[in-house]
């Protein structure tokens, strides 16, 4: 009994003096009770949670309130905060735009969310049950976030930090890296996402593919001035068989009084199950939805319609006989529940137009609204067009700023609001302390940018000749004047990105990856008169934001240096 004792105890002992040696996995913990990356990242199951909340996140970021998303739009050549506020939406730059202030912070912080969740996921791979096909796709998954993220940190901050390891303690010594480096970086994240993803045919509406990550790395090409790489990247998505413009009435509401341009932003038409084949990524929206970030009981989702359409409710004006000639609510048809704040620049309203083609169709009667009847049936003058009235309705700053003024259609759905907004289903007025969301699915990239892009690539390559054929494609689709190739410049690209995305493009991610926000807005960014700094005191140091003051503070190992123009606080 001994002698078969004896080798067994020997073999533990060596089995303890071998494990012994192996430190790090004695001291390495793994939770047990409770979820953490150690236990969480196993199954493909796991992996996938953890991505589709990097989807909900970035949707959170770009498109699903009414406050940090439209900073990408507030204070730009797009439009200006018409509300009498300082330091909220740009109302002064001076203001608005330090470094402890909540616009360089929050998206300073996300962004770096999206990474430090995409390099925990990236860290888990190879330990995990994935099959070999599995961890290259939640790879390039990962890796097209990440790289999204360094791009926007790149053209909003310049230079920051990379960090491509998942960190698991504090951190205190991060030096910034060059833009130039932060671009690469994005580049290669998204050349492995553009390369491994799934196509655009093969995935569900809202998932990305392969054509969004050579959408997004065209971009990024360009902004590096690569300009023979973003024509390529560009080509792989406007060739593909998948993809092309919609030229021809389509969708939930073809049969209805509109246009082409009108029907890619009705509601249920964003997507390629509805016969789109113009979205390459779109951020899903559904009321009432479990997971669908919209809810008729409160203010969810993108509210475009809430800050960029204006409220003519609000107007003090009666007909002769002392009625308000609009019913005291937002209504379905008019502008929806709209507050006016998002106000569209002079050039976005006026300037494009004229220079180019006033009988474009982004700028019809549908597309563009610059006129609304009077909808209170009390009214003698029910029916009528505020235009036959125009004198009246000018009377106050509150009138042109707020009250009316041009927008855009495509911020809200004219009597296709949710049934459970309506006050009175028959007058179509609506629930003032919920309405305001745009209840469509939102674009993030639409194939009219691509050729835009290609078209900017093309430009930059000095090949105008190329850049105007992908330009009057897009204009063409419009039914507008085709641009000669000795018309074409930066400026003019900048405002057929103007006529074709509108308050859907973020468009400081634009003005600030080409350095032209301080340009662009000092020339077209009109400002509410009475209000403090008109909202246009944008300086040239503004063309990339401040690094976070607490970022800085805390990094007490190197030295984080702050973007010139911007004082210590």
């Amino acid at each position: 009994m001994n002698s078969h004792k004896t080798p067994y105890i020997l073999f533990l002992s060596l089995a303890f003096i071998v494990s012994a040696c192996n430190e790090d996995k004695i001291l390495k913990e793994t939770p047990l009770d409770f979820a953490s990356p150690e236990n969480s990242f196993k199954t493909i199951g796991d992996f996938n949670s953890s991505v589709y909340a990097l989807y909900d996140k970035l949707r959170v970021m770009l498109s699903a309130e009414e406050h940090r998303p439209l900073d990408y739009l507030y204070g730009t050549d797009i439009g200006y905060n018409g509300a009498q506020q300082l330091n909220q939406r740009f109302g002064s730059y001076l203001a608005t735009l330090t470094p402890s202030s909540v616009q360089a912070e929050f998206h300073w912080n996300q962004y770096y969310k999206i990474i430090s969740s995409a390099n925990i996921i990236l860290d888990r791979i190879e330990e995990s049950e994935l099959t070999d096909e599995q961890k290259i796709k939640i790879e390039a998954d990962a890796r097209l976030f990440r790289g999204l993220a360094y791009r926007n940190l790149g053209y909003l901050y310049g230079g920051v930090p990379i960090e491509l390891e998942a960190v698991s303690s504090p951190k205190t010594d991060y030096q910034r890296a060059s833009r130039e480096e932060v671009y690469e970086q994005a580049a290669t994240d998204l050349e492995f996402a553009a390369q491994n993803l799934p196509g655009i045919a093969e995935v569900e509406d809202g998932q990305i593919s392969d054509l969004a990550a050579y959408h997004l790395l065209a971009e990024t090409y360009v902004a590096m001035e690569r300009w023979t790489d973003a024509i390529a990247a560009a080509t792989v998505v406007i060739d593909d068989p998948n993809t092309a413009l919609m030229t021809e009435r389509f969708g939930s509401r073809q049969n209805e009084p509109g246009d082409v341009y009108w029907d890619l932003f009705r509601r249920n038409n964003q997507n390629r199950s509805s016969g789109n084949t113009e979205g390459i990524w779109v951020f899903q929206q559904e009321v009432d939805v479990l997971g669908g970030a919209i809810f008729s009981g409160s203010r969810d989702g993108a509210q475009l319609e809430r800050d960029h359409a204006p409220r003519p409710y609000a107007f003090s004006v009666t007909d002769p006989s002392g009625v308000s000639p609009f019913l005291p609510l937002g209504v379905s048809y008019t502008s929806g529940r709209g507050i006016g704040r998002l106000r569209g620049t002079d050039h976005l309203n006026y300037g494009i137009w004229e220079n180019s083609d006033w009988n474009d169709m982004r700028n019809s009667k549908y597309n563009f609204i610059r006129d609304i009847a009077f909808n209170n049936p009390e009214s003698e003058w029910y029916g009528q067009m505020i235009s036959e009235h125009m004198e009246l309705f000018r009377q106050t700053n509150e009138d042109t700023i707020r009250r009316f003024y041009p927008f855009q259609s495509k911020v809200f759905t004219p009597g296709n609001h949710p049934q459970e907004l309506f006050v009175d289903a028959e007058l179509q007025t609506l629930n003032a302390s919920t309405a305001g969301t745009t209840y469509t699915d939102q674009y993030f990239i639409r194939l009219a940018e691509t050729y835009l892009l290609r078209a900017e690539a093309h430009m930059g390559n000095g090949d105008n000749a190329s850049a105007a054929a992908d330009i009057n494609v897009v204009r063409g689709r419009a039914a507008a004047t085709p641009v000669a190739p000795d018309e074409i410049d930066i400026d003019y690209i900048l405002d057929e990105r103007m006529r074709e995305l509108g308050v859907e493009e973020k468009r400081r991610l634009t003005l600030n990856r080409l350095g032209l926000l301080y340009d662009r807005t000092s020339r077209y960014c009109n400002g509410n008169p009475v209000a403090t700094n008109y909202g246009c005191d944008v300086q040239p140091y503004h063309n990339l934001f401040p690094i976070p003051f607490d970022e800085i503070e805390s990094n007490t190992g190197a030295m984080l240096e702050q973007n010139p123009g911007y004082t210590a606080e």
